[in-house]
């Protein structure tokens, strides 16, 4: 029993058509669609790889933006079969091509919906990442003439502008690190040389934080230095008072940022799926009932339909025709071991 089965007058199959013919092109500004958010993501992850340990999050912009471009080369096809489907000489060409073409498309599907599925599944690999890149990029901020690292201070300074954060996890991650170079550290100062030899690494250790934590909203002049130290500022409480710094994390910061940006493409990315899904139910409408026309009265009316059996009996076809394939490709590797041993055992006589 065909699954689906609808009946399609002359003027249904004309209007299928020119529906069709309409959503295989929104379908193709729906695959650029999908590219340029593919790039856009793309851009964005870029822009923070300084900060990144790995690129695993990158496999989901490389998805849409491939889809996206096969989304736009399969609906260009379906919109010139639309063109030619109601011509019985045009039409039967395109015959051979609709199989993989389904095939094809429902790959995109597939794909497009894998990617918003990991692009909520990789959210612990994208923290993880920005967590081990920004540990480093707040270990090398010191590092502006180092080959390799010299704009790693203002890539963390624009970053904890522009998001409005500071440190890691939090502005303490600043007192781990010795985030002033050595070039202008006076080393003759007695406070200089009691800080880095109370130090087990030798390393210049501060309760400070650069300039870019300072929050330009607070009504107090910013405080960069000596945070934990009461008796260093005037009415000053570290424990208690609000500081003037952000208090947010940069790798919060980024997540949120990242995660948003996924919250904003799901649902496009859905909607591009759903478009694709009707334009393949349309086009295997119209293939069928279009297949079903009798040659000698072509305005008579046919049946269209989605599945030839049903859903079960075309699994189980399916199933047996791979099942074929695979020992048929047994067959002929035996067949060509065999006809190997033979030539061999044939040169060993001779």
């Amino acid at each position: 029993m065909s699954l689906l089965k609808l009946q399609f007058p002359l003027q249904r199959r004309v209007r299928l058509a020119q529906g069709l013919w309409l959503l295989s092109w929104l379908a193709v500004l729906a695959g650029a669609f999908t590219f340029s958010l593919g790039v856009y993501l793309k851009t964005e992850l870029l822009r923070r790889a300084e900060v990144m340990d790995n690129t695993e999050i990158h496999v989901v912009p490389n998805i849409l933006m491939l889809v996206g471009l096969v989304t736009i080369g399969i609906n260009l096809f379906a919109g010139r079969v639309c063109q030619d489907s109601l011509d019985s000489a045009r039409f039967p060409p395109w015959k051979p091509f609709l199989l993989p073409w389904y095939g094809l498309a429902w790959m995109v599907c597939v794909w497009l919906l894998s990617a918003v599925v990991l692009s909520y599944a990789l959210q612990g690999h994208l923290e993880e990442s920005l967590k081990v890149g920004l540990r480093n990029g707040i270990r090398f901020y010191r590092d502006t003439d180092v080959p390799g690292r010299c704009f790693q201070k203002e890539t963390i300074d624009r970053l904890q502008m522009e998001l409005r954060c500071c440190g890691n996890t939090n502005y303490r991650d600043w007192f781990e690190v010795q985030w002033i170079s050595n070039r202008y550290l006076d080393f003759t100062s007695k406070e200089v040389k009691d800080r880095v030899r109370s130090n087990v690494d030798g390393r210049y250790l501060m309760d400070g934080v650069p300039f870019s934590c300072c929050n330009p909203g607070s009504p107090r002049p910013c405080l960069q230095n000596h945070l934990t130290d009461n008796t260093a500022h005037y009415n000053y409480e570290h424990q208690s008072e609000e500081l003037n710094l952000y208090n947010r994390g940069c790798r919060q910061a980024l997540v949120d940022y990242y995660m948003g940006l996924m919250n904003t493409i799901g649902p496009g990315i859905l909607s591009v799926i759903s478009l694709q899904m009707s334009v393949l139910v349309s086009l295997r409408y119209l293939q069928t009932s279009l297949d079903g026309v009798d040659p000698e009265n072509p305005e008579a009316d046919s049946e269209g339909y989605i599945l030839a059996k049903g859903v079960k009996e075309t699994m189980m076809d399916v199933k047996n025709t791979i099942f074929k394939l695979l020992q048929f490709g047994q067959v002929e590797a035996g067949d060509e071991a065999e006809a190997g041993a033979d030539g061999e055992k044939a040169a060993t006589s001779s």
